[in-house]
This record gives C-alpha cells, sequence and structure tokens, in this order.
C-alpha cells in the first residue's frame, strides 16, 4: 500500500506554534489503545499496535517534499488517526525527523499512555515539544472516559510522566478534556490537581468538547473551566474555550497583583476580563518589573514576580 499522499496534512497556521505541517503515522484506518468517548473520530475497537503503518522512507520523503513546496515550515507535528507513539518505530523516526528538520521544530500530540515504556519515553526526550493528555487520574474514570485497552498499564502513566518532567530538556504540556458528568466529579479534579502538582509540566491546557463527539456526551461550561484554573493555583494553566464569555472589568493594581499571584493569566485572558484602565496598570506592572510575560510553549503568561 502507498501512502504517499495521505501521510501530510497542512501546512496550516496554528495559533501557539506558527506554520504547523501535520504528519499522520496512521494514515489507513483509527489505530488507538484508547477509545475516548470525545473523540472527534469514528468510535473503533481499541489495539495495542500498529498492524498497517507508512515507512520511515515515506514518511521522510513526505517531509522532504513538503519542505521543497513550502519553505517557510514552523513546526513538524506528529499525530495519527488514532495514537502516534504506537508507530512502530517511532524512536528510529524521530532521529531521521531531527537529521533533516534544521530550524524546524518537532511537536507531538499523544494520550500519554505509552510513556512508561522505555522506548517510547526515550523517543519523547528527543521531540521539542511534546502535548500528552491526561483526563482522569483514578483507574475507574480511565476505564469509563478513555475506555483503555486492556494492556495499558494506567498505574505507570503518572510516575513516568513525574520522571519525563523532570528529565526532559524540551516543552512538555499536560491537556485534560473535561466531559459531564464523567471527570467533572470533585474526587476526581482533587486526584487532577495533586497529579499536575507532582508532574509539573511547562503548561496545562484545559477544554472540553468542540466538536461533534463519537459518542454521546456532553461539554462542560466555560465557568467550570474557569473555575478548574483558578484552583491549578501557581500552574501555567490556559484554558481551551469555542467563543470565550467576555466579562469586562477594572481592576487595581493590588487586585492584578493578587490575582496574578494565584494563577498566571494568558494574553487572552486579559482580553476578555481587563477594561482599558486596567491594561495601563498591567503594563505599568511590567514595565516595573513587578509582574513579568513568559512564553510556555507558545502561550504567554502573565506571571507576579514577588513572593
Amino acid at each position: 500500500m502507498s501512502y504517499s499522499n495521505s501521510i501530510i496534512f497542512g501546512p496550516i497556521p496554528s495559533r501557539r506554534f506558527g506554520i504547523s505541517l501535520g504528519v499522520d503515522l496512521s494514515p489507513s484506518k483509527k489505530q488507538c489503545n484508547f477509545d475516548c468517548l470525545y473523540c472527534e473520530l469514528e468510535g473503533a475497537k481499541t489495539v495495542d499496535k500498529m498492524d498497517t503503518n507508512p515507512s520511515i522512507t515515506e514518511i521522510i520523503n513526505a517531509i522532504k517534499e513538503s519542505f521543497d513546496k513550502h519553505p517557510k515550515i514552523d513546526v513538524i507535528t506528529l499525530t495519527a488517526n488514532g495514537e502516534p507513539t504506537l508507530y512502530p518505530n517511532l524512536n528510529e523516526l524521530i532521529d531521521e525527523i531531527n537529521k533533516i528538520k534544521g530550524d524546524t521544530k518537532t511537536l507531538i500530540l499523544s494520550n500519554g499512555s505509552t510513556i512508561y515504556k522505555k522506548e517510547i519515553y526515550d523517543a519523547l526526550l528527543k521531540i521539542d515539544t511534546v502535548k500528552l493528555s491526561l483526563d482522569c487520574v483514578s483507574e475507574k474514570c480511565f476505564k469509563k472516559l478513555d475506555r483503555v485497552n486492556k494492556n495499558v498499564e494506567i498505574e505507570k502513566i503518572i510516575p513516568s510522566m513525574v520522571n519525563f518532567s523532570i528529565e526532559t530538556k524540551n516543552d512538555f504540556v499536560l491537556e485534560i478534556l473535561f466531559v459531564k458528568d464523567l471527570n467533572d466529579k470533585e474526587d476526581e479534579i482533587v486526584l487532577l490537581y495533586d497529579a499536575v502538582k507532582k508532574i509539573n509540566p511547562k503548561r496545562v491546557d484545559i477544554g472540553t468538547i468542540d466538536r461533534p463527539p463519537a459518542y454521546d456526551v456532553k461539554p462542560v461550561s466555560y465557568e467550570f473551566l474557569e473555575s478548574v484554573a483558578d484552583r491549578f493555583e501557581n500552574i501555567n494553566t490556559n484554558i481551551i474555550y469555542k467563543n470565550r464569555p467576555k466579562s469586562i472589568q477594572y481592576y487595581d493594581k493590588d487586585e492584578i497583583k493578587s490575582m496574578l499571584k494565584r494563577r498566571p493569566l494568558t494574553k487572552e485572558d486579559i482580553q476578555n476580563m481587563f477594561d482599558e484602565e486596567s491594561k495601563l496598570i498591567l503594563n505599568d506592572l511590567l514595565e516595573n518589573k513587578f509582574i513579568s510575560l513568559v512564553n510556555s510553549s507558545g502561550v504567554e503568561f502573565y506571571k507576579n514576580l514577588q513572593k
């Protein structure tokens, strides 16, 4: 089977990463060790390995061809019609991509389920930005929401993420997708917060369903996501939500400093919360180094510099 026309999608503009070239490691069919209720792909029986996939040579040739056509590519995004870390030669593939990428960055979007396997762990260390999902902590939630393959060793995932966060010299982002009446319960949120604190990624993206899901499940509200973000103190927490509601109001200097001490705010947060006078106060605090603006894997956060 020839995959040459189906491996690449894009390049497309990404708000966080610039011009992104998508690389599908499972272009012929869905191959995933999760069957998440919220997945935008159709439901499918889980697998623990791919039984059909493009060769490394096919993938590298497809990337080279795209480089020739589109010289301005900022990031190569490894993904899949399923789970990209199930690709059988991932470590070698990343080595080959790193030989040809030049100044282009690499990014992988994974469900995080295989990070405890040494060959996957070692491969992920070679990628510029690793974005892993963590929707659940309890085994009950994993099985109900993410519907994991029986060969996934759930109890090893979080400890391996903790080790990875310590060891990697690159960017590590966690993503949590909340689904109404499944992982939005108080006990699961407490477990998630404790896990995120231990893992200590560069950034946490929290969101909910915004595309038609494979199964009949519902999104949580923006207000719920905001309440979770407020609980994730001192963590770069980015709320991903289409058509975010605006609540523009005035904040004085002390309120802004207190707010940023509790939780860093993104530029998007500021646009949705601050009136023009508050923005001037924010800029004054920035100029006088009471706060700072930091880039966390493509998302800019305002942070309080004072303890």
